[in-house]
């Protein structure tokens, strides 16, 4: 009988030894850090320097934007003209690759990014494939008829168009591409990006569920109940764009699945949500 108090004495103090984090981590799930357009906080967005820099910074995803050139080439930029971001000038879909290829994409956010170029979706997928995740945004579809089509080209010619493990995410603005895309390659994850409330009603939710993984909301949109309605509805929830530190922490009590940042080293490393 005293052997078995003691048992019990031994076990209670194992128990409470135990931190509930520990105790409760199979019900606990890692919140994503998603580095926008690159770590673009600290190198010029859409390139190559600002990729590296997220990867050197632990980001689980980088998130960049693809266009297409007047010859038919994926390039990665935000802006559907090259004037914000590179010393050109003109729409993106009317200039050769060539033309894009030899403009400088750094200097207009320092110096000392100087010579910087504007990529191909092809070359991202290449250099950090295996190493981060990929946050795909097809900006503009609607001036790039069948960018759909190609971008779901370039996945399958690299053997990503089946990714077990969650690394590749297509998103855009434009939902009935997102739902081309999905009708393309439906075993890849895709998402529904938005800045209007009228797009969060249950309704709309409910129509999302039908081919989306994730709804990725305007960070001023973000409440606890919309996350919990979304997470209802088997979707998740990734937010843009945080600029600023004190703008985490409410995120993270709301439920976010992921942040999608310019910094990514505002996001907690291994940040976990209830």
């Amino acid at each position: 009988m005293r052997k078995l108090k003691v048992s019990l004495a031994l076990l209670a103090m194992v128990w409470f030894a135990v931190p509930l984090t520990e105790t409760y981590a199979d019900s606990r799930y890692k919140l994503l850090t998603v580095a926008h357009r690159g770590a673009s906080g600290y190198a010029p967005e859409n390139t190559i320097a600002a990729f590296d820099k997220a990867v050197e910074m632990k980001a689980d995803f980088y998130e960049l934007d693809v266009q297409m050139s007047k010859d038919g080439e994926l390039v990665l930029i935000h802006d559907t003209t090259v004037d914000r971001t590179t010393d050109g000038s003109g729409a993106v879909g009317d200039l050769t690759f060539e033309e894009l290829r030899a403009l400088d994409a750094g200097s207009s956010f320092s110096p000392e990014y100087a010579g910087e170029q504007i990529p191909t979706l092809g070359e991202a997928l290449d250099r950090y494939r295996g190493k981060i995740g990929v946050l795909i945004e097809i900006k503009a579809p609607w001036l790039y008829p069948g960018i759909e089509q190609k971008v779901a080209d370039e996945l399958m010619k690299r053997n990503m168009d089946k990714p077990e493990n969650g690394k590749v995410i297509i998103q855009s603005f434009d939902h009935a591409s997102v739902q081309r895309f999905h009708n393309i390659l439906p075993s890849v994850q895709v998402g529904v990006l938005t800045y209007q409330a009228q797009d969060l009603t249950a309704e709309k939710l409910q129509e999302f569920a039908g081919y989306a993984d994730f709804v990725n909301p305007s960070l001023n949109l973000v409440t606890e109940q919309l996350v919990d309605q979304i997470h209802s509805l088997g979707m998740k929830i990734h937010t843009w764009t945080v600029r600023d530190h004190s703008l985490v922490d409410p995120l993270i009590q709301a439920g976010v699945d992921g942040i999608i940042t310019d910094y990514p080293d505002y996001v907690p490393r291994n940040s976990h949500i209830q």
